[in-house]
């Protein structure tokens, strides 16, 4: 890509998003990118020549004029991991605004879309987080344009979500202060301490600066059109080691708290008992995230190496740098 083509981020001060830009820009493109705070984006997005910045929202059919009019490919990067009050829900974050970007790139002639997803998307199962992705992903793939799907597993970085949620656990700030909570998937026996059969699920973590080029090599790269890639990190590691590094390297992390595993099975009935009672926003969690917890997030990567030309970094080694940055 060069800097005569323009290409617009929808989600550019979000966590991922703020990577995208960042590479795009390095990758000598021009991006154009939609942010709902300026004061937000003023934080988290460089100040560069070739950057500039639409506030709006991505629902809003005039906004997304503005944003994709003149641009050559859209990149997005919208998504939550859970529902919360005040309308946002998988439906409007993933499925209505992908078939808004998606219509409007039709409309004025953006023919190139890459499209951020997620591990494991699929139509059925218990998850509406990923039905939710799957559906955006199945109305890209029925348009015309010239797209590309990125299915990363856990995303880790500097202002990931989760490593501020971790954070709070770490240093005791957060509930439950008293210890450092994860899910394990029940294998079996019944869900009480100490009966039953548990097991850590496998991740492979990927680096969020790794999305970020996956996303600039897929635009340089003809053959990545019309292609699904997943993307993981080489590692293999477990929910306790990422905390321990964490707790490690923190600053004023509590050494002491000691780490405790809580079934997925029972995690998912307390989070679906909470919906019923009206609760479900008092719990961190929801149902779809204990699901998802309690599952491996691991990928075979030899399709995005050959077609982009570069292998995901290890994310272990640079987890003390992530963790002492917030």
């Amino acid at each position: 890509m060069s800097e005569s083509h323009v290409v617009a981020v929808a989600g550019a001060n979000g966590f991922v998003g703020r990577h995208v830009v960042r590479a795009l820009l390095d990758g000598g493109c021009r991006v154009r990118a939609l942010v709902r705070s300026l004061d937000k984006a003023a934080a988290v997005l460089p100040v560069h020549e070739h950057l500039d910045l639409e506030t709006g929202e991505v629902l809003a059919a005039a906004d997304r004029d503005r944003l994709l009019r003149g641009c050559t490919a859209c990149i997005n990067t919208i998504g939550i991991i859970r529902e919360a009050p005040g309308g946002q829900t998988f439906r409007r974050a993933h499925v209505l605004t992908t078939r808004g970007l998606v219509d409007t790139c039709e409309e004025l002639g953006v023919t190139r879309f890459i499209q951020i997803s997620a591990l494991g998307v699929n139509d059925e199962g218990e998850c509406p987080y990923r039905r939710s992705k799957f559906e955006a992903e199945t109305n890209l793939r029925r348009s015309s344009l010239r797209w590309t799907i990125l299915r990363p597993s856990m995303i880790l970085g500097p202002g990931s979500g989760f490593l501020d949620m971790a954070r709070g656990w770490v240093t005791g700030r957060a509930f439950p202060h008293l210890f450092i909570p994860y899910f394990q998937r029940h294998t079996g026996g019944p869900p009480i301490p100490g009966l039953a059969r548990l097991e850590d699920p496998v991740l492979a973590p990927v680096a969020a600066d790794d999305v970020a080029r996956a996303v600039l090599e897929a635009l340089r790269r003809p053959q990545a059109v019309g292609e699904v890639y997943d993307l993981c990190g080489p590692e293999r590691t477990t929910m306790p080691e990422i905390l321990r590094v964490l707790q490690r390297h923190v600053p004023l992390a509590k050494k002491r708290l000691r780490l405790v595993g809580a079934p997925d099975s029972v995690a998912v009935k307390v989070a679906r008992a909470a919906k019923v009672v009206g609760l479900r926003h008092a719990l961190p969690f929801d149902e779809g995230m204990a699901i998802m917890a309690g599952q491996d997030s691991v990928c075979l990567t030899r399709k995005l190496e050959t077609h982009l030309g570069f292998a995901p970094a290890p994310v272990l080694p640079r987890l003390p740098d992530f963790a002492r940055a917030g």
